[in-house]
């Protein structure tokens, strides 16, 4: 997964859910390095919650995606970052930096 153009990940879950794989998969997909180079925010619920599972990302170019992660799997979610990061590292490499 390309996360070189993430700047802000936050995520709301509670650990115990089983629909909350998708975002401890996530996070376990993250670099060593992310809390140094992105913001990471996780907020974990309580058993009890029955709040939805929320995964936001925002990107160096200011576009912010909110994923519902009761329908979407980790290869989902890992094809939608990938997918703007590409474009991100195009324009990138088209201007020369």
């Amino acid at each position: 997964m390309i996360t070189k153009f993430l700047t802000n990940v936050s995520t709301t879950f509670n650990p115990f859910s089983p629909r909350a794989k998708t975002a401890r998969n996530f996070l376990a997909l993250l670099p060593p390095n992310a809390r140094s180079t992105m913001k990471v925010d996780v907020k974990m619920l309580p058993r009890t919650s029955k709040e939805p599972i929320r995964l936001s990302l925002k990107f160096k170019d200011g576009k912010e995606m909110d994923l519902d992660l009761q329908k979407l799997k980790i290869g989902d979610v890992e094809e939608e970052v990938n997918r703007h990061s590409r474009g991100l590292a195009r324009q990138e490499e088209l201007s020369g930096n």
